[in-house]
């Protein structure tokens, strides 16, 4: 096995490729192309940018339109990358396969299992939130007993077969798709002052665009970075597809405008339609207080179904998502080898295990809410952005080489190589920067640089054990 300075194009697992005949124990392409396209289409409508969102209006004002945007071109160049390489190469293991195949073995554990960790806790933290909005509607439930149910449900639904998660995304897809696109006819009618009983509010809420300077814009440029978080999935699930190439082309060339429209076309209605200052931003969340201000009747328990569906959907892509990393990670030789095992097409043991960390996670902050949980919630904080650098150096050093031995697999190209993707990673960098000036992200910043580090280390360490084996 060559150090990390020499790598090669041969990990273990092999690529999905279209018309692939897979064999009863490997993955299934189970998925249709019009899961895929709404898997791609939802994807990008997160529970971040329904329930995170408020925060960063409060901190921003009507400057969080920029931030979306800044942030939202950055993620563009992301995604360009990955689906570049997930065109070329379609695997389960995505960007951590990409980091093997580009960096070297140590690079690709260190990015896989960040992720796997990450998608773990989020599945957690995704339950407790749609718990409280039914202990909500049912006062007296417990919470705890709502959260295994869902686990129970999607874990049952992943382990029987892949087009159960697919049918389950495309039906929690349309519902979100259906609603904020709703939502922004019903903004566009109201800026315009046909909506009836409402007036057009003009330019009266933007006249104070940087309320909280430089500071309040940096605030909220963090938080909307975190929001496009999961826009990663559909490269995974490109290679249980039917015609994994054509889907993750597709899913690519259509982020610019699903970004530019759900994100921040969202967020542009949402400061002009309410003083950015209304407390109810906050304490409802945007959308609700938009919608209640033009007189939505039932807004809020409209838009509580919303961020519910957000929620469960979330929930149903990261035990998928993070069952399909363990799988890839085993299948190269980078993890415990009962998670590699297959059967009808479903890694089960996979699937369980990361059911069972994510509902850990819920243990934890019962029993531990002041200090354990905290620390897992600081530790998973900048994984993306750790993932994000994998991404750019892995597609630096893979568009040479496609070129030069398969430059017919260039189905999707990353925009002018390398100048952007150097571009991408400066504002990665700045991130960084940034975060480690605020105190609250600071901590995020160091406790993921820590786990990084670590697992950076053990993957070095096995790489080396390997080689001289």
């Amino acid at each position: 096995m060559p150090s990390s300075s020499t790598p090669v194009e041969t990990p273990p697992q092999k690529d999905q490729q279209d018309g692939a005949s897979p064999s009863p124990h490997s993955l299934s392409h189970g998925l249709k192309q019009r899961h895929l396209s709404m898997i791609a289409l939802g994807g990008v409508i997160g529970a971040g940018l329904f329930v995170g969102s408020g925060a960063g209006i409060a901190a921003a004002g009507p400057s969080i339109v920029v931030a979306y945007a800044v942030s939202g071109l950055l993620v563009m160049l992301v995604m360009r990358m990955l689906g570049e390489m997930s065109a070329a190469h379609p695997s389960s293991g995505s960007f951590s396969a990409h980091a093997e195949r580009a960096i070297g073995p140590w690079a690709g554990f260190t990015a896989g299992w960040s992720f796997w960790v990450l998608l773990c806790t989020a599945v957690g933290l995704e339950g407790i939130g749609a718990a409280k909005i039914v202990t909500g509607w049912l006062p007296g439930t417990p919470e705890w007993a709502w959260v295994a149910l869902f686990m129970v449900v999607f874990c049952g639904a992943n382990l029987a077969a892949v087009k159960n998660f697919g049918e389950f995304e495309f039906w929690f897809a349309a519902l979100k798709v259906g609603a904020i696109s709703l939502f922004l006819v019903l903004g566009v009618l109201a800026l315009a002052g046909v909506l009836p009983g409402t007036d057009s509010p003009g330019a009266s809420n933007l006249t104070d665009f940087l309320p909280n300077g430089g500071e309040g814009l940096v605030i909220g440029l963090l938080a909307s970075v975190f929001a496009y978080g999961g826009l990663e999935t559909v490269t995974i699930a490109a290679a249980e597809s039917e015609n994994p190439v054509k889907g993750v082309a597709s899913a690519v060339r259509t982020a610019m405008w699903r970004i530019a429209l759900f994100y921040i076309g969202s967020m542009a209605l949402i400061v002009t339609l309410v003083p950015w200052d209304s407390k109810e931003v906050v304490e409802k969340g945007p959308y609700v207080a938009a919608l209640d201000h033009l007189g939505i009747p039932g807004a809020g328990q409209l838009m509580n179904v919303v961020v519910l569906v957000a929620l469960l959907s979330a929930m149903n892509a990261n035990i998928y998502g993070s069952s399909r990393i363990a799988y890839s990670l085993v299948e190269r030789g980078q993890g415990p080898k009962a998670l590699g095992k297959v059967s009808g097409g479903v890694p089960r043991a996979a699937v369980l295990a990361s059911c069972v960390f994510g509902f850990a996670c819920v243990v934890l902050s019962y029993w531990r809410p002041d200090d354990v949980f905290p620390w897992l919630l600081n530790m998973i904080g900048a994984v993306i952005l750790v993932v994000w650098i994998f991404i750019a150096v892995s597609q630096l050093r893979l568009r040479g080489r496609l070129e030069q031995e398969a430059p017919e697999k260039l189905v999707v190209r990353m925009w002018a190589f390398p100048v952007l993707t150097w571009v991408a990673l400066a504002g990665m960098a700045a991130i960084f920067v940034l975060m480690a000036r605020e105190p609250d992200t600071r901590v995020q910043l160091y406790s993921t640089g820590g786990m990084t580090l670590v697992l950076a280390a053990v993957g070095y360490a096995w790489q080396r054990a390997r080689a001289r084996s």
